[in-house]
């Protein structure tokens, strides 16, 4: 994919409202890798002035890609994709790390994924120790420290069986309406009480659920790493794929914030320079949604809801960046919520939790665990033991930091919320 650095450096004036809400630049006050100085380097780096060495590369692999300036910025300049692209050129000239071209090829396999996750729920207790029924679910951190996994570090189990190996192809709950259902990847391997929600509410919904067995990963990680040619294979399979399940199901619904952006959002700006692709892309997206988006828009799941009673858990939500500024979903789940939780908001919902992507929970974990930390420091000021967000990379990554934190609060997907609401009796 080509694009034009210049150009978008060309358009930024420097105003610096991107400053103050960026993510970086929060952590290490360096204007450097700052919105404006990410594009002054693009456009140099265009014009020939700029030599993509170790340290440029340093510099474009702090980004977060957290949309936050692109949200604030008046000429709503793509500044993410801009760094996505140059990336590219990054993975050309230095090649990916072994590791990461390891779990590419497994999340572009998922028959040989399946076995993977399968042995790794077998021996997994071999280099981690598992904490059962702890508050954060089945989690696990390493036994040893290694540079690239930290001992502090809590992560999520392999569920013994994977999500949609554990029910059929389609669900049949006797209903007019049938939806396709994208569950993402550690939804499906880690994850799996977030589509049995879906599951949950489709059933009390009487909507049918193809769990459109043959989807490939979204490709995000690789986009956000520079890995085109996985990205170029996965979203041609996908958009080909869903054609064909949006001839049978009236939307495909993800509960996945990360995931629902990729297919929806970044597939149109990743053909860019096919515009045979990029519209059947564009055409697909129409009928994309994020779980609580469609919920709440188009069935009654509110007033269901309403009727079921209130909850005694104060709830606090986070909004992902991929839901909120690239999606624009963030009043959806916390009026579904809303109807049997109280909902204490936070100082600011909209700050990036500090995932980051594959990159940054590696080479650059001390970036995002600060990020994390600045994020928790919120969350224990409203006194709520339970964060809620569409997001598995935000679930892991809020759990861990509130780990280390040493916080009692967890983070859960408001799908599994609503879903834990269907299956109890509450006061009305």
């Amino acid at each position: 994919m080509k694009f034009d650095f210049k150009a978008i450096s060309d358009k930024c004036v420097k105003c610096g409202k991107c400053i103050q809400v960026c993510t970086i630049y929060g952590i290490n006050s360096d204007e450097v890798t700052s919105p404006r100085g990410f594009l002054d380097l693009l456009g140099a780096y265009k014009r020939g002035e700029l030599e993509l060495d170790k340290d440029v590369k340093n510099i474009f692999e702090s980004c977060f890609l957290c949309t936050n300036c692109v949200d604030v910025c008046p000429g709503s300049l793509h500044t993410d994709t801009a760094i996505e692209n140059v990336r590219k050129d990054i993975a050309d000239k230095f090649g990916i790390t072994w590791y990461k071209k390891v779990a590419f090829w497994f999340l572009g396999h998922r028959t040989i994924l399946d076995l993977a996750a399968r042995m790794g729920y077998v021996f997994q207790s071999c280099g981690f120790k598992i904490q059962k029924d702890a508050k954060f679910g089945n989690s696990m951190s390493a036994r040893l420290e290694i540079p690239l996994l930290k001992k502090e570090r809590l992560l999520p189990t392999a569920s013994k069986k994977s999500f949609m190996n554990s029910h059929p192809d389609f669900v049949d709950n006797g209903g007019e309406r049938t939806i396709g259902l994208f569950i993402g990847c550690m939804g499906n391997y880690a994850y799996t009480s977030i589509g049995e929600g879906v599951l949950k509410i489709c059933k009390t919904l009487g909507i049918n659920v193809d769990l459109m067995k043959k989807q490939a990963c979204c490709g995000a990680p690789m986009y956000f790493t520079g890995e085109f040619k996985a990205v170029e294979k996965a979203a041609k399979f996908n958009v080909e794929y869903f054609e064909k399940i949006l001839e049978k199901v009236e939307a495909i619904v993800i509960p996945e914030a990360t995931c629902s952006a990729m297919v929806k959002m970044d597939y149109i700006h990743f053909f860019e320079d096919d515009k045979e692709w990029q519209e059947r892309a564009k055409k697909v997206s129409q009928k994309i949604y994020l779980a609580t988006e469609y919920f709440y828009k188009f069935t009654n799941l509110e007033e269901i809801l309403a009727k079921k009673g209130f909850s005694d858990i104060d709830v606090t939500c986070h909004d992902p960046c991929h839901a909120r500024k690239m999606q624009g979903v963030y009043k959806e789940p916390r009026a579904l919520l809303a109807k049997n939780y109280k909902i204490v908001e936070m100082q600011d919902p909209n700050k990036c939790c500090g995932f980051g992507g594959v990159t940054m929970q590696s080479n650059k974990y001390e970036l995002s665990r600060a990020a994390g930390q600045q994020k928790v420091h919120m969350l224990k000021e409203t006194g709520v033991k339970v964060v809620s967000a569409e997001c598995s990379a935000c679930k892991m990554q809020l759990n861990n930091a509130l780990h280390i934190g040493e916080v009692d609060m967890k983070c859960v997907n408001p799908i599994e919320l609503i879903g834990m609401v269907l299956d109890e009796n509450l006061e009305k």
